[in-house]
């Protein structure tokens, strides 16, 4: 087990995003007083209510600790009206995609596994559910999120046009490759690579990129290739198929909440964005949820929590080398599930509706159990 020091930068962000947090929160604190994780940990203000009470989006300096942190785990941001209201540079050049463009966190790995008790909870048929287990690695800094140029302009007939440039090199195809069949390795060997080589040059490219480093240091791991529009109906007709899928910034982005129907909700969804190793070894980590801030419901102790502290058990296996304290996690997770206390995205007849905070309690109670 290892015992060095570690710190943790905690960001709730804005919608749902304090109230899930606080729960994550508690998670942590138990494992600091039960499990000896030795880390501090501060929590920080960063999002749209940040920028509309200071004007910007984070405090000076914040930034530079992120950097430095062994891992951030975020919240959510923006989704409101107040959101849409700050202007697109400002947006740009101070939200979440600095802070990924900063921290170099190119890779999103994002599991897709069904818990055997919320199988009642998916859409999906429980006889296409069993058994799936597959993660998707979606690029996270570059592509169409990023590309040059983009903008609204006026035509001169007075149309407006928007655009938007979708753009890859092949360094930045072949490191993120890289991951997916490193992955791979560790897990049961086949890669499929998503793109839409069919009609435009970034996917072409991506396709003879990933196809090439394959060839050259990857021919032990099995890789097959899908497009896009069909990469999303395989997810919901056959996804035990899939064992570790790797595609560009905005297909895995639309992929991604497509499988959130295998597992049963958005609120069930973990990830993690990794950079490339530092000099140290380690890589910096930002870990959150898929789902965004919810402002529907925020404030009324109705969101599902568990998204946000399977994060935080991701960050434990991937930032902090404590893989038994994330089992343990995830055990108790599935426990819980198991005896039917759900918050309402999962709940299914029978189930013993609970509130965020709800959801923790039964947590806590379940991980004491354990050990």
């Amino acid at each position: 087990m290892n015992t060095s020091r570690r710190n943790l930068i905690v960001i709730p962000g804005d919608g749902i995003g304090p109230e899930i947090m606080a729960q994550a929160v508690r998670v942590l604190e138990w494992f600091r007083a039960k499990r000896g994780f030795n880390c501090d940990f501060q929590e920080e203000s960063f999002g749209v209510g940040t920028y509309h009470r200071t004007g910007r989006f984070m405090r000076e300096g914040l930034m530079e600790e992120i950097l430095t942190a062994d891992a951030v785990l975020f919240g959510a941001i923006g989704g409101t009206e107040d959101h849409a209201a700050i202007p697109t540079k400002v947006r740009r050049e101070q939200g979440l995609l600095r802070v990924r463009r900063e921290m170099e966190v190119f890779a999103n790995i994002r599991p897709i596994k069904i818990f055997p008790s919320l199988q009642g909870a998916s859409t999906l048929k429980p006889e296409v559910l069993d058994g799936v287990d597959f993660v998707i690695v979606r690029e996270l800094l570059s592509g169409i999120y990023f590309g040059e140029p983009r903008g609204i302009e006026t035509l001169p007939d007075g149309q407006r046009r928007g655009f938007n440039t979708q753009v890859y090199t092949s360094s930045e195809i072949q490191r993120i490759g890289r991951v997916a069949f490193e992955l791979a390795r560790q897990r049961s060997g086949r890669v499929t690579s998503v793109d839409k080589a069919n009609v435009m040059e970034a996917g072409a490219l991506w396709r003879e990129e990933i196809k090439a480093l394959h060839a050259a240091e990857y021919s032990d791991v099995a890789l097959d290739h899908l497009y896009a529009d069909n990469a999303s109906m395989q997810i919901v007709r056959s996804p035990r198929q899939f064992d570790v899928m790797v595609t560009d910034n905005l297909f895995g982005d639309i992929l991604s909440d497509c499988a959130a129907m295998v597992a049963g909700s958005l609120g069930m969804l973990a990830s993690a964005s990794l950079s490339a190793p530092r000099a140290d070894g380690r890589r910096r980590g930002l870990y959150e949820p898929a789902h965004g801030s919810a402002p529907d419901i925020a404030g009324q102790n109705k969101a599902n929590p568990l998204a946000t502290i399977l994060s935080f058990g991701m960050a434990l296996e991937m930032s902090f080398n404590r893989k038994a304290d994330a089992d343990l996690l995830e055990r108790a997770v599935n426990k819980v599930l198991e005896k039917k206390i759900r918050t309402a995205d999962i709940a299914e007849r029978g189930a013993t509706v609970v509130s965020t905070s709800g959801t923790g309690d039964a947590l806590l109670a379940v991980l004491d159990s354990l050990v």
